[in-house]
């Protein structure tokens, strides 16, 4: 189950974002409780610096937890994204929304060129599979 929690005033469809994520978690066969939170500016630059020593605005930070992973996405962040990548806003907000599942399905793309690619593969894929 999939839950989403919007902190920020921006409207949402939360049963989208939902259903996108449910996509990811079967694919990669992830059976857990999934929480999203839609967060702004502030909040996750503060939680950047707290659990990765990084004092700026992020798109996604993923939290690994057994019983329930957890999803941050800034919502103006990806907005602004989403124009300098000449994306719908909404795909841009799956294409984190997938960025993060992955994380906590154990992909790095930290880790090397090799590992990059793969993940870089997965996201285009689910990407297809959600925009079909």
């Amino acid at each position: 189950m999939t839950e989403v929690n919007n902190l920020t005033l921006f409207k949402i469809k939360k049963s989208f974002l939902i259903e996108a994520a449910e996509i990811v978690l079967k694919g990669e066969g992830k059976k857990v409780n999934l929480s999203v939170a839609l967060v702004n500016s502030r909040k996750i630059r503060k939680l950047n610096r707290d659990y990765r020593k990084k004092d700026y605005v992020t798109d996604v930070l993923s939290f690994e937890d057994e019983q329930m992973p957890e999803i941050i996405l800034c919502l103006k962040k990806i907005r602004k994204n989403a124009k300098i990548r000449k994306y719908p806003f909404q795909k841009e907000l799956v294409f984190c929304l997938i960025h993060g599942i992955l994380h906590i399905s154990g992909y790095n793309h930290e880790l090397g060129e090799a590992e990059e690619l793969k993940m870089q593969e997965r996201e285009q894929y689910y990407l297809s599979k959600i925009f079909s």
